[in-house]
């Protein structure tokens, strides 16, 4: 039984029985047919996965690694803010005539900055600190930068990411825990995905700085539920959930900037039917 599964049930039925509703209530996102998306929302959902035991994929869907992986590579590697550089159209509905997003996610992990070591951009930034000063508690990033919002197509969910090390690893390896902090979720179309991304991004960077994966904790400040998603939740969760899948990581690559989407792979993956055309709030 997978673990990743019993946490998302059980986050879906507290935010079914206990969230309040923001329907009545000025909203800013639409439904395609202009009407307003009102969600059944959570404050402070807060949860753990020990990627040392299990890698958190849904088993009651499909969740596309090598798509959520690509997007993750965008925005941490590539530092691209232009929708030519994903192989998927996730991007597509924020992005201009030329295709870029704005000054958002990628944009900003590749902006520089001058540190007493030298010049630096986020990405860089964290696999120096954890090479050279892992017990750092100033490991992080941020996206989500006030000065340059307006200049924004979508603000950043997913805006930060906290990286503490301990020295509890097997063979005296050092673990490589993270905080991954989200403003805002659409716990259907994202979660999985998200957790996803970042338990991947946790395995690369322990790679790359001769680490072992340690805990992710996820945090997100607003958990939703949209009303037009509420059935297709609670078939969802109803389902028979199957154990998790063995994660495998390209073990001939130990550069950061080497992975590629084909680099993952997931081995005895099984799942449940595959929720189609999941309608999308803008």
């Amino acid at each position: 039984m997978s673990y990743a599964d019993r946490v998302f049930i059980s986050m879906c039925r507290d935010i079914l029985e206990n969230g309040t509703s923001t329907e009545g209530q000025k909203v800013r996102p639409k439904w395609p047919d202009g009407k307003s998306a009102y969600t059944i929302k959570k404050f402070g959902v807060v949860n753990r996965y020990d990627l040392s035991k299990e890698f958190p994929i849904l088993t009651l869907r499909r969740t596309a690694i090598k798509s959520a992986v690509d997007e993750m590579l965008w925005i941490w590697q590539a530092k691209s803010n232009n929708i030519h550089d994903l192989h998927s159209h996730i991007w597509d509905e924020w992005a201009d005539e030329d295709g870029s997003i704005g000054k958002a996610y990628g944009y900003q992990m590749g902006v520089k900055s001058k540190y007493r070591e030298g010049m630096f951009d986020q990405t860089d930034r964290v696999i120096y600190d954890l090479k050279n000063n892992p017990f750092s508690r100033r490991i992080m990033t941020n996206m989500y930068v006030h000065a340059d919002l307006s200049e924004m197509n979508l603000y950043p969910c997913a805006y930060s990411m906290t990286f503490n090390v301990t020295d509890d690893g097997p063979d005296g390896k050092y673990r490589l825990n993270a905080v991954l902090n989200q403003r805002s979720q659409d716990v259907l179309a994202a979660n999985n995905w998200n957790v996803v991304q970042y338990a991947v991004l946790v395995h690369m960077l322990a790679r790359t700085c001769d680490m072992v994966p340690g805990e992710l904790l996820h945090v997100i400040a607003d958990a939703h539920i949209y009303d037009r998603h509420v059935p297709l939740i609670k078939e969802l969760i109803s389902r028979e959930e199957k154990p998790a899948p063995e994660f495998r990581l390209n073990p001939d690559k130990h550069d950061f900037y080497e992975f590629t989407r084909d680099d993952v792979e997931l081995i005895g993956y099984e799942y449940g039917e595959q929720i189609k055309d999941i309608p999308i709030a803008i």
